[in-house]
């Protein structure tokens, strides 16, 4: 929904009852002058993009609360709580994490030091001062490719949320082939990747590839509503022809079979004509935040013997997946709901179950990297 169409004063009496907290600027700061010395880590003062939030140890529980201390005092005036964390053997935990609509969302948290990383919801960073200037930077997530040292390589996917990062993942490929052909170990990091496009991944498939790779297919329900201007309809200019002509050519078959559950996606077989020798070995990292493509991306890769995945179980979002929008009569609400069924089910459901990993990555473990590249696998 987009809030900055709509009358302010709407939108505030709309949240005016959402859950607050009694702190106000003042009265956190002098409590932070006060507890220098006895302060938990974590309390203090966080921001990212517009928003400054205040986190402090709740009177009431053993949680931690984060409070809007600055945002766009529309959706989010001062007191509103934006999150809540709990804290178990040193380590913090979402209980849950209020998105810009004030839905109840529940992102992996991982603290380094002065960072607070809740995946697509923004790394939070620590004021060094009581209130700085919100930062205007918009969150990275296009894909980065680093090389760790000369056996390994790190390439990070954060999202596939934009077709926009297919060519710039294709041309990083293509930049580091030399490296991807003399690195033994490549780590892909799909942590907090909710998903997206297949498309972005494909170009790395030939270095995970050892054997052909069952790829799964998809039923879509081929109504007028999801072939609307917000579905398949939809088109996306900022794409290669090629793309575009693969999108023209499913909403051609979709339009010929309306009114049915139409196999768009049908099985298929991933073949390649050689194996590539390096990267010998392939390490997924994966959290609770891998989900919908991102997830399929695993199901193809998993099948290579060169792959294993590290971390915990993905999301649970793979089964019904290629959302479309509909605005709902109360302006305050849109309803995302999905067209595809996985030709799985319901005989090998993932939903809310997840993709188990190889290996379990301790929870006290703070730096997934260092121990992926350490790790000595059987």
């Amino acid at each position: 929904m987009d809030f900055d169409k709509l009358d302010p004063d709407s939108v505030r009496s709309f949240f005016a009852n959402e859950e607050k907290t009694t702190w106000t600027e003042s009265t956190f700061k002098s409590y932070l002058e006060q507890n220098k010395e006895a302060l938990d880590s974590i309390e203090g003062i966080w921001s990212v993009g517009i928003y400054e939030v205040g986190i402090v140890k709740d009177k009431k529980s053993d949680q931690f609360i984060g409070f809007i201390l600055k945002a766009d005092s529309v959706r989010w005036m001062p007191q509103h709580i934006k999150f809540r964390l709990a804290k178990k053997d040193n380590q913090y935990q979402t209980i849950f994490f209020a998105g810009g609509d004030h839905s109840e969302q529940h992102p992996i948290l991982l603290k380094t030091r002065d960072v607070l990383d809740f995946g697509i919801f923004g790394k939070w960073m620590r004021s060094p001062k009581l209130l700085p200037a919100p930062l205007k930077k918009e969150i990275d997530l296009s894909p980065k490719f680093k090389v760790l040292d000369h056996e390994t390589a790190l390439f990070e996917m954060p999202s596939f949320g934009k077709l926009e990062y297919v060519a710039p993942t294709a041309a990083l490929i293509k930049k580091n082939e030399n490296v991807l052909k003399n690195t033994k170990h490549l780590i892909i990091d799909l942590r907090n990747n909710g998903g997206g496009s297949v498309l972005i991944y494909e170009k790395l498939m030939p270095y995970l590839y050892t054997n052909p790779i069952l790829k799964e297919g998809g039923y879509v329900l081929a109504t007028p509503e999801n072939i609307k201007d917000s579905g398949y309809a939809k088109e996306y200019p900022e794409t290669s022809d090629s793309i575009r002509n693969v999108f023209k050519k499913y909403l051609t078959e979709l339009k010929a079979h309306q009114g049915e559950m139409y196999k768009l996606y049908p099985i298929d077989t991933i073949k390649f004509k050689t194996i590539s020798k390096n990267p010998e070995r392939v390490s997924f990292l994966v959290n609770r935040g891998t989900g919908s493509a991102a997830e399929m991306f695993l199901l193809e890769a998993k099948q290579s013997k060169k792959v294993k995945l590290y971390g915990e179980h993905s999301s649970g979002a793979v089964d019904y997946t290629e959302f479309v929008k509909v605005e709902m009569p109360c302006k305050f609400y849109t309803l995302y709901y999905p067209t595809c069924k996985s030709l799985r089910l319901p005989d090998y459901p993932l939903d809310n179950i997840g993709i188990k990993p190889d290996v379990t990555i301790p929870a006290d473990v703070t730096d997934w990297i260092d121990f992926v590249k350490k790790y000595k696998p059987n």
